[in-house]
């Protein structure tokens, strides 16, 4: 059974929407540990129950406009991660919390203990085709410190190999 489960969302052909596919990569090329998963949704919603199957720790990694400037990396613990409030709920649109606590209710069994977002905050969403901006890529290598960092309680030898690839030192973060 692995451990962590890292799940990676967003669509690399929107502009900053593409942190989840760029987390993604670069976590598949760098490896992770043989007790870790890690996935890469197109979408997130709904979609992400199918790969709930009970480990530790579930991080996942999104764009997030949270009010903060483009860039800024978040690390925010369940009980910190927003909810969508009033916007209408379908298939597709469906948060992280949202699908979560969908989760709680039919397969509890298969919830992971802990669950952290690790978001960078991103502005171009409406941009098809757009690269992403140079704020949210800066932001790439900070936020899988911040992924490594959240793995590293089950991993700790992993994270010391790990941690001389990435410059935290210029993290922005936001641990609420």
């Amino acid at each position: 059974m692995t451990e962590g489960l890292v799940i990676c969302i967003g669509n690399d052909f929107v502009g900053d929407d593409g942190v989840g596919a760029a987390v993604y990569k670069r976590l598949k090329l760098h490896g992770v540990p043989s007790g870790v998963r890690v996935e890469y949704l197109g979408l997130g919603g709904m979609d992400l129950l199918e790969h709930l199957r009970g480990e530790r720790i579930l991080v996942v990694v999104d764009s997030v406009q949270l009010g903060h400037p483009p860039g800024t990396v978040h690390r925010l613990p369940w009980d910190k991660i927003p909810s969508l409030g009033s916007r209408p709920v379908s298939g597709h649109g469906i948060g992280i919390r949202e699908a979560v606590e969908v989760a709680f209710r039919i397969y509890p069994e298969k919830v992971p203990a802990e669950i952290y977002l690790v978001g960078i905050e991103g502005h171009r969403f409406d941009q098809l085709g757009a690269e992403m901006s140079d704020e949210v890529a800066a932001a790439i290598d900070p936020a899988m410190g911040q992924v490594l960092d959240l793995l590293s309680p089950i991993f700790p030898e992993f994270r010391r190999r790990q941690v001389q690839s990435f410059s935290e030192s210029s993290l922005t973060c936001s641990k609420q």
